[in-house]
């Protein structure tokens, strides 16, 4: 039986101050008489560490102080977590980051569920079905495709490829596992085991339902229909690592195009190094489960596949207006009475049965229902056909990290080849990937895995530059250029330095990009001006509040600020007159006492 892995909440949120929360009285007790762990620091009277976040080692089953045996990363995003000790031991062991649970970002106020359910209006699970009857919905037109027809020439011969859902209606040459028909929860329970923790929603208010294992569900499961109290649904249970997980094979083009099969190195998914797990996932809803309307974390393309059961879809295109209106209508209090049909152009039905397939392209909104007892398996997957814009907390698990390892490997492709062509929906994409970098470099932090082997900033502008050569696109700075036109550039001989080059390079450094020639400068001054130092009273920032949104508030913390400033003033004749260039950099160190 695989352990709980409940061992990554904070103990204090469990009500609880001591890993003992799973052990019996006689280890409680013997835990509570030492607060240490095995790998706390031999010198005594350390009061830095955080004694009150604990984690367990799902091999030993031994309690460790996550500050002293974890890394940098939030406890409470491990999923599988082994001591040092046990990895080494064993080296197909690894440490695992939960994927995002797919749960509704819908802003809930404050009501009281119990006092309406006997009204039957916020908890009715059927009030979905209700709120479209009489709505016009269009039957779909999606492609039905053979298997063996959904492959990567498919993806670079039709332009409309993975930019709409497609339907595989058998598996034959689809190059797929799956489990057959007679797969049951049951068959989920005895491969993952009846401990761990799934996260389960109530249909009726679309929100969670906490203290859920697999044993729990299943015995749910197994009740007739009328003998359910709620209806209730799991969307979210990632099977990676796990004997289950044998049994399913994604399809042949999902594994090809995908960037965690493809680009995040196979030495770095062992041996305790996290990434990202969203490939496998089951999901297992009852009659009048009803997931609403949403869209897939990180832009991401999903794979679908109907074990048993049925299953009805109702798709939105990603037109700019109706993105528009989707989020109006996510972050409304009232979306819950408020079909988002009436404010978008068309609502598309598609209905799957067993054994049909379904490959969803990024961005495009979705609604699903559930008309009888339902298995799926299915995945996420990232890939360089459509690379979209996203906000951070919609992103994909270590989604800056997986784009610094596909970034690395297309630049060494560029670099063994000066002549490399790429599909025109992967050069477009491509050219998105670049910019997203160059815009993350400042925010990077040094010594990160994915890039401590050489400077971010060159890696990222580099890629960019490469690619608009890939991409016949002429630049004579770091930011010009025209839609890529996908053609090649006629010459790639290189030129001999001239004497002008070579005085450029001796006033501004080496120059980083073949045919690159700044326009000089007739004076540059810079300034450091002496820091400066003034006490604040104001409230101090908490652990759980993004630094982005942070800002000064009055409060009752006391601190200082010191406040140190660089100017560089550059100026040049031009035809006109004159030009001048002044570059301010404030940096601010806030201290707390």
């Amino acid at each position: 039986m695989v352990a709980s892995r409940r061992s990554t909440r904070n103990k204090k949120a469990e009500g609880t101050s001591s890993p003992g929360a799973e052990e019996t009285k006689e280890e409680k007790s013997q835990t509570n008489e030492s607060s240490t762990c095995p790998a706390c620091p031999k010198e005594p009277g350390d009061t830095e560490i955080d004694r009150d976040n604990w984690i367990r080692c799902d091999a030993c089953k031994v309690w460790y102080h996550w500050a002293c045996a974890g890394s940098r990363e939030d406890s409470s995003t491990i999923d599988k977590w082994f001591c040092l000790e046990c990895l080494k031991a064993d080296p197909k062991r690894a440490i695992t980051l939960k994927g995002p649970a797919r749960k509704s970002d819908r802003k809930r106020p404050q009501r009281d569920y119990a006092g309406l359910n006997s009204s039957g209006v916020e908890t009715d699970p059927e009030r979905f079905i209700r709120m479209m009857e009489g709505k016009p919905i269009k039957a779909d037109k999606f492609k039905r495709m053979n298997g063996a027809d959904v492959s990567i020439e498919w993806l670079n011969e039709d332009e409309t490829a993975m930019t709409e859902p497609i339907v595989v209606e058998t598996p034959d040459g689809f190059g797929m596992k799956m489990p057959g028909s007679d797969f049951t929860v049951e068959d989920v329970v005895e491969d993952v085991g009846d401990a761990i923790p799934v996260d389960v929603i109530d249909v009726g208010t679309q929100s969670p339902c906490p203290g859920w294992n697999l044993g729990k569900w299943a015995d749910y499961w197994a009740l007739e229909p009328s003998a359910r109290d709620k209806v209730r649904n799991v969307i979210s249970l990632e099977v990676s690592g796990t004997p289950l997980a044998d049994r399913i094979l994604p399809p042949r083009l999902v594994r090809e195009i995908d960037w965690v099969e493809n680009f995040w190195p196979s030495t770095r998914k062992g041996k305790g190094h996290p990434y990202p797990k969203v490939q496998l996932y089951c999901l297992m809803g009852v009659a009048s489960a009803w997931t609403d309307w949403h869209i897939d974390f990180a832009g991401s393309s999903v794979y679908y596949h109907i074990v048993s059961g049925k299953k009805v879809f109702y798709f939105i295109r990603p037109t700019p207006a109706n993105l528009t209106a989707y989020e109006r209508w996510s972050g409304s209090e009232i979306q819950g009475q408020v079909w988002l049909g009436d404010m978008v152009d068309e609502v598309i039905k598609v209905t799957l049965t067993e054994g049909n397939t379904m490959i969803i392209p990024t961005g495009w909104i979705h609604a699903v229902h559930t008309p009888e007892d339902t298995l799926v398996f299915g995945g996420n997957f990232l890939h360089s056909y459509n690379i979209a814009t996203l906000p951070r907390k919609f992103r994909f698990p270590l989604f800056t990290k997986l784009c610094w390892y596909v970034a690395d490997k297309y630049l060494r492709d560029l670099k063994a080849s000066s002549g490399t062509i790429f599909p025109p929906r992967v050069a477009a994409s491509l050219v998105k990937l670049a910019d997203f970098l160059v815009s993350e470099v400042r925010k990077l932090e040094w010594g990160d895995d994915a890039t401590k082997k050489t400077d971010a900033a060159a890696v990222a502008r580099e890629f960019r530059w490469r690619l608009r050569l890939a991409n016949g696109v002429a630049s004579d700075d770091e930011d010009g250029g025209k839609a890529p036109t996908n053609g090649r550039n006629k010459s790639n001989k290189r030129k001999r330095q001239t004497s002008e080059e070579t005085s450029t390079a001796e006033e501004y450094g080496p120059v980083r990009f073949k045919n690159f020639k700044p326009r000089r400068w007739d004076n540059i001054e810079q300034k450091t001006i002496p820091a400066e130092s003034r006490e604040v009273k104001c409230q101090r920032p908490s652990n759980d509040v993004e630094m982005s949104a942070w800002t000064e508030v009055e409060g009752d913390d006391t601190g200082s600020v010191v406040t140190t400033r660089h100017t560089m003033t550059k100026v040049r004749r031009t035809p006109e007159g004159v030009e001048r260039e002044h570059i301010e950099r404030v940096l601010e160190e806030w201290r707390f006492s």
